[in-house]
């Protein structure tokens, strides 16, 4: 199944991977497949699409960045049991990796995508070389994920066209100029058969109960756990990771690196790409060089990497 059909504009998936009970999972690449493997992880809602720039900025940089669709998320299948748990995005990781041949990755995760990745590494399910976690931690905001969930949720019959979809993001990101020309909108939505406009993503996401006790504990588990190179990236305007959420994953992990991107939100890479991708592209030349060894090697403890513990960076 599917949101309806796919709007004129909507590009095409470059790849398409099988993974957990059969779903297909569809990507996008970018750069040199020698390069060392950087996976893009995008969060709820969300589709490889808001990783593009950042890919072919990391590709242009000799790395070999893929970013790929969730499960029921843009154009990959929905799950026909509408199974959306932490543990089967966990197998469709592990499959994806499989299927680019089994190297190492680096893991890039935005919200969603990097409560994913944090888990993947932090259970020892997917050996990688370095972690890259965007405005996610354990601790998070209670009242920005009930403003999520409500801009999620809102219109489920869907809207009467693509200015009243660009109306309700602006709505929700106040931050960012809403923009003239709403057709780049179209990759995100699907044309459902009553004629309207919806989201890309399966209802029954939305639905799925979590037990956000349980999260906040395993995430504290795996951030305790980790040993490899590992930077957070948290915007500045964030009302899902506060300050206070981004120092209690540092005293959770304080070999990890930090950074602070003032003037953007939760939607990191998509308010501040240029700053975003010169940050990430900054910390892997340290930690997975081009060309050369990464820093931490296989299932091996990874000590204090270049940089005192604990790096503090605020980017303007």
């Amino acid at each position: 199944m599917s949101a309806g059909e796919r709007l004129p504009g909507t590009p095409d998936p470059m790849h398409r991977w099988p993974a957990h009970r059969g779903v297909s999972i569809a990507g996008d690449s970018w750069g040199d497949p020698s390069g060392p493997l950087v996976l893009l992880q995008h969060g709820g809602g969300q589709t490889r699409h808001a990783w593009k720039n950042a890919g072919e900025t990391l590709g242009a940089a000799g790395y070999h960045a893929v970013a790929f669709d969730a499960r029921g998320h843009g154009d990959s299948d929905w799950a026909p049991d509408g199974l959306y748990t932490q543990d089967a995005m966990i197998e469709d990781l592990k499959c994806v990796i499989e299927q680019l041949g089994g190297q190492r990755p680096v893991l890039v995760g935005a919200s969603m995508g990097g409560g994913t990745s944090l888990v993947a590494v932090g259970e020892d399910h997917v050996d990688a070389t370095a972690l890259v976690m965007v405005d996610i931690a354990p601790r998070i905001e209670p009242e920005g994920v009930a403003r999520i969930g409500a801009f999620m949720t809102q219109k489920p019959d869907g809207f009467d066209s693509l200015e009243e979809v660009a109306d309700a993001i602006a709505a929700y990101q106040p931050h960012r100029k809403r923009p003239r020309d709403v057709s780049g909108l179209a990759k995100n939505l699907r044309r459902a058969p009553n004629g309207k406009f919806r989201w890309h993503w399966d209802p029954q996401y939305m639905t799925l109960r979590r037990d956000m006790d349980k999260r906040t504990e395993r995430m504290v588990d795996c951030a305790r756990n980790l040993r490899l190179p590992t930077l957070l990236v948290r915007g500045g305007l964030s009302d899902i990771l506060s300050e206070e959420g981004a120092q209690h994953f540092l005293e959770l992990c304080p070999h990890a690196e930090y950074v602070n991107i003032t003037g953007a939100a939760h939607m990191v890479a998509g308010d501040r790409n240029d700053v975003f991708a010169d940050a990430v592209i900054d910390f892997l030349a340290r930690t997975v060089p081009i060309g050369g060894a990464p820093v931490h090697a296989p299932h091996e403890p990874h000590p204090h990497h270049e940089g005192p513990p604990g790096d503090t960076i605020d980017v303007p």
